[in-house]
């Protein structure tokens, strides 16, 4: 049995942890992130970005710098059905919204049992969570499932060479470089490389989805008037996959909150991503990644 996740072996499905992680350089090098399943990176206020890391296979002890929840996660979380969401607050006009959400609460906001703080860290970047406490406090979590990931070890054919690639935003930037020693992409963020507690040199990507979306102004703001960006995951578009220095244009395609996204070559075929873990960077379609070969 494979993970629907990552596509590497996996006994029995385990429950569901998604965590919002802060991304600037001053939340590096994180704890636990090497763990995910899932990553994603999306946007928030004045072009600043931030992760939502996806644990099922591994659940870490330490995960952090654990941050704020925003509008974009609930749809992003609803094709997992029931997780457990970690997160460190919200704006108050949004929290009638969050908790209407199928996830499962176990923010601060519902109790502060397996949060704590780093001392040897500056605040808001010392806030980290034990990710088996989280899963404690949501006994009925779904575990994983489909969510339209394809995994094949061979590489697909076709593609076009990208050994680089790389996005930007007002303030934030995500930048993969392929590394033919492991056979994955390097991860650096805002400029440098993307370090975690447990390993060293940066973390590492299997197979990377840049996802263009229609995105949007929120009713939400941050207190310096910042508005809150609403990226739209239901519906179809435009990505780029990439996966052993090759990158594939596809179609991505939700039809609902509750479904999966599935990827597509131009002829319907099922895109293929590599067994791994899986980096999704949400980008405004009238943003264009770059590519080097």
């Amino acid at each position: 049995m494979r993970s629907p996740l990552t596509g590497l072996p996996e006994p029995s499905p385990k429950p569901v942890l998604v965590v919002k992680l802060d991304n600037t350089l001053s939340a590096q090098p994180h704890a636990g992130l090497d763990s995910a399943d899932v990553v994603y990176i999306e946007e928030v206020e004045w072009g600043m970005t931030r992760l939502a890391a996806v644990f099922s296979a591994a659940i870490p002890n330490r995960i952090g710098p654990v941050r704020s929840a925003r509008i974009t996660d609930i749809d992003l979380l609803a094709q997992y059905g029931s997780p457990a969401f970690s997160f460190s607050g919200a704006q108050g006009k949004l929290w009638p919204m969050l908790e209407a959400a199928a996830f499962k609460d176990v923010s601060a906001n519902k109790g502060g049992e397996g949060y704590s703080r780093d001392f040897d860290r500056r605040a808001p970047y010392n806030y980290f969570a034990d990710g088996n406490v989280m899963l404690e406090r949501a006994p009925d979590a779904s575990v994983s499932t489909d969510i339209g990931f394809i995994f094949d070890e061979s590489t697909p054919l076709g593609g076009r060479p990208a050994t680089k690639l790389s996005t930007k935003w007002s303030y934030s930037s995500a930048r993969f470089v392929y590394d033919p020693i492991t056979g994955n992409y390097n991860v650096r963020l805002n400029g440098a490389p993307a370090k975690g507690e447990e390993i060293d040199g940066s973390q590492q990507a299997s197979t990377v989805i840049i996802q263009y979306v229609r995105q949007t102004a929120s009713q939400f703001q941050d207190r310096g008037g910042g508005i809150t960006p609403v990226a739209e995951m239901v519906g179809t578009g435009t990505a780029l996959v990439l996966r052993d220095g090759k990158a594939w244009d596809v179609i991505w395609n939700r039809p609902s909150e509750e479904l999966g996204t599935t990827f597509a070559l131009a002829d319907g075929t099922p895109m293929q991503f590599k067994p791994g873990q899986v980096w999704v960077v949400l980008v405004d379609r009238e943003r264009t990644a770059k590519i080097i070969p």
